[in-house]
């Protein structure tokens, strides 16, 4: 048995440490790895963290549709590709996709059976705050994100689940019982 189950949710939501908690719970579920042509960080692994292709290798792909969900932030593309993914349910694999939520509608329209999980702040304000906690984004980027989320929101009324992370270890059981009735 196999499944593939999609995470979204606005910038500065903690999807990433979530995701993080589950899977050093639940080792035998699978994060994707995305393709991406922006240049690998310190510490970064091919295969591990991104592929890393060249812009030209990337347009190719999307010419030849390889990519089941892509977008373009901050001048870099980054993809998931339909074979990788493909490849993974083949083998059995319950598989975690971290996504926006526009690229989730997309592998939900290619792969209906995808079950699209999104994951909310408990309030703006706070997702507010969470991201000037940060302290590694400008105002106008902070701007930028916080009015993205009106569309964020939008788009996850048509996600099979949400999730208010207002703490992580409930977003993580919460996020651990969709996988259980969904397996």
């Amino acid at each position: 048995m196999s499944k593939l189950f999609v995470i979204s949710g606005s910038s500065g939501v903690g999807k990433g440490t979530i995701i993080n908690k589950l899977m050093t719970k639940h080792p035998e579920l699978k994060l994707s790895v995305s393709c991406t042509t922006r240049a690998k960080r310190d510490g970064e692994q091919e295969g591990v963290n991104y592929f890393y292709l060249k812009r030209d290798e990337f347009e190719n792909c999307v010419k030849n549709n390889e990519f089941l969900e892509w977008a373009e932030f901050s001048g870099n593309y980054y993809g998931t590709k339909k074979m990788f993914v493909e490849t993974c349910l083949k083998l059995g694999q319950y598989l975690i996709l971290e996504i926006d939520t526009k690229g989730a509608l997309n592998v939900k329209r290619i792969m209906p059976e995808a079950v699209l999980i999104f994951i909310a702040p408990p309030s703006i304000e706070e997702l507010e705050h969470r991201l000037r906690g940060r302290n590694t984004e400008t105002e106008e980027a902070i701007q930028k994100r916080l009015a993205s989320i009106k569309l964020e929101i939008e788009n996850s009324k048509k996600f099979d689940y949400k999730i208010i992370n207002d703490t992580v270890d409930n977003a993580v059981m919460k996020l651990e019982e969709i996988i259980s009735a969904n397996i």
